[in-house]
């Protein structure tokens, strides 16, 4: 048979294929280390998101928290000190509290100043009166099952209320933490798709599996509106 009637398949060029063994390499190491370094942030955020949704495992965290009651002697805020948010920091110094500072009371007498303060584990509910030099405390202490409930939806902003604002350095970290996740989860999805499609004898179970996870993703996030 002659030669011209099946021409032979190029062959990849050895610079190109030391390229794909590189890229198939780094692409499996970083996959794996990727998946190592977040493993436990993703546990947490699993344990933490199923307790949310089966709430009644954990529905007492709050009627089993330990509150103390302290009364303490301040000093006002002087008048280089302006505004809510400085004012807040400046009595949580005085008193020694670290956390976000969460705005649930609308200031209706300068004197008068409350606001609550929280971190995983711990509610701060403030009261000051800066005429009588006097704050009181109210110290809530929660389980671990509250910090788990806490994790989950620790962000120091809230959409429906611009006055909460992140204002504690470790809600910062945390937020960017959380960020470092979602996208350390991406890179794994878009890392697993390349290795699968590197694979030819698992690509009709592959896409199996991805065309269920799309039709089961598109019914939660389009066709439940129009379900009645």
């Amino acid at each position: 048979m002659d030669s011209a009637d099946n021409p032979p398949i190029p062959s990849e060029s050895p610079s190109a294929s030391r390229r794909r063994g590189s890229l198939e390499r780094w692409n499996r190491k970083l996959h794996y280390y990727s998946g190592l370094f977040f493993i436990f942030f993703i546990w947490l955020f699993a344990f933490s998101g199923l307790l949310l949704n089966h709430s009644s495992w954990t529905a007492d965290f709050w009627t089993h928290r330990k509150e103390t009651t302290h009364d303490f002697a301040i000093t006002p805020p002087g008048s280089a000190i302006q505004g809510d948010l400085a004012q807040a920091r400046d009595l949580m110094r005085q008193l020694s509290i670290d956390g976000e500072i969460l705005w649930t009371v609308t200031r209706a007498e300068p004197s008068q100043f409350e606001f609550q303060v929280r971190r995983p584990g711990y509610y701060y509910f403030i009261k000051s009166d800066f005429v009588q030099k006097r704050a009181t405390v109210r110290e809530a202490r929660v389980n671990v099952w509250g910090v788990m409930r806490v994790l989950h939806t620790f962000s120091g902003v809230q959409m429906d209320d611009p006055r909460n604002r992140r204002d504690w350095p470790l809600t910062f970290i945390w937020a960017y933490s959380m960020d470092a996740v979602a996208a350390g989860l991406i890179f794994m999805v878009l890392s697993s798709i390349y290795m699968w499609l590197e694979l030819p004898q698992k690509r009709i179970a592959g896409a199996i599996a991805l065309a269920l996870g799309t039709i089961a993703c598109s019914l939660f996030c389009f066709a439940l509106r129009w379900i009645s």
